[in-house]
């Protein structure tokens, strides 16, 4: 599974592409950071990152997008940044009917890890171990972007198996209710 990782953010937002194999194995394909600076006016800031994500989706064609999913920061208008970058990144895959997965930065971490509350170095350090790069991958930008991208390789097969189990109880639901309503005409008539 090719898989698009996007730390998003407006100064810098982090994006790359990690091929999945069997197992976890996983492979780095490419890593890069796009900046835009601060006094540009937002929506240029916004276009500009858009335009560079296109771009990668056109490029390298991946088969989902994983999404840093903004939980929370203290500086509001930072996470309002964060948020709208995401929001354009998440559009230009719905455009191109990529899928689109958010992951809160705990189940980041806890992914590449093992703790959901590691910091920036213990990150960037699993990420360069688990890829086998030679060396890591900066600013932490790149590096959480290849983390998004690990933690969606390793966990979309039991998210996709989830789905088909909760969809396959709803339809059992569904029938089971049919067959009591049919039921309950055959007692009244």
């Amino acid at each position: 599974m090719r898989v698009m990782g996007v730390d998003p953010g407006l100064t810098r937002c982090g994006l790359s592409i990690v091929e999945g194999g069997l197992g976890r194995q996983v492979t780095a394909l490419d890593v890069d950071v796009v900046r835009t600076p601060p006094e540009m006016d937002l929506a240029h800031r916004l276009l500009a990152v858009s335009d560079a994500a296109e771009h990668w989706m056109d490029a390298h064609k991946p088969e989902a997008v994983a999404i840093e999913r903004v939980f929370s920061q203290h500086n509001v208008r930072t996470a309002m940044g964060t948020a709208q970058a995401g929001g354009v990144i998440a559009l230009a895959a719905a455009r191109r009917s990529i899928p689109v997965a958010f992951h809160t930065p705990s189940q980041v971490k806890a992914a590449v890890t093992g703790n959901g509350s590691a910091d920036k170095a213990q990150v960037t350090a699993m990420v360069t171990r688990i890829l086998g790069l030679q060396v890591a991958p900066k600013p932490a930008d790149a590096a959480d972007a290849l983390a998004l991208a690990i933690c969606h390789c390793w966990r979309a097969p039991m998210l996709d198996r989830m789905a088909k189990a909760e969809a396959m109880a709803a339809e059992q639901q569904r029938k089971y209710a049919e067959r009591l309503a049919q039921q309950r005409k055959a007692v009244t008539r």
